[in-house]
């Protein structure tokens, strides 16, 4: 029995240690290096739904796919957001500007959190939340699509818009 115990671990090990190994190859294969100097960030206008006004840009992954991803959103002047929802973590860095987050299921510019450039911030899954900025902001998301936003007002949403 102590054999087959011993037998039984080894090839538990040797099995961890190819697929770390296999994991690991794939990595390196499919990554290239990117850099990506601010002033050429190529941006294009932002997702169908995100409301109009938003510039985009996608720096590693595919924010509508499975798997990590990071893009960038900037936004001018007074750009809103409504209350919204992610399936996912949140995760965000403001880059410049200033990026305000309320809580809750209605849109209160009273009520909410000035966030600054250089803020990093998570919020879980779920979360009901808005978001309203002051000067042209540009903000990081960062995470593991797929990326998705849910509107807690259907009508609210930009993909219900009327063409």
């Amino acid at each position: 029995m102590r054999s087959m115990t011993l037998l039984s671990s080894a090839v538990l090990a040797a099995a961890v240690w190819f697929a770390a190994g296999v994991t690991a190859h794939d990595e390196k294969a499919a990554m290239a290096a990117a850099i990506h100097q601010p002033d050429k960030v190529k941006w294009q206008d932002g997702p169908p739904s995100l409301p109009p006004g938003a510039k985009f840009a996608v720096l590693e992954g595919d924010p509508a796919k499975p798997g990590p991803f990071v893009f960038r959103v900037k936004v001018p002047d007074g750009y809103r957001i409504p209350p919204h929802t992610h399936p996912k973590p949140e995760r965000v860095t403001i880059i410049s500007g200033t990026f305000n987050l309320g809580m809750g299921e209605a849109f209160d510019a009273k009520k909410g959190e000035e966030l600054s450039a250089g803020t990093y911030g998570t919020w879980p899954a779920g979360m009901k939340h808005y978001v309203w900025v002051k000067g042209e902001t540009v903000v990081q998301f960062h995470g593991d699509g797929p990326w998705v936003i849910t509107y807690v007002n259907p009508a609210d949403d930009p993909r219900n818009a009327k063409k």
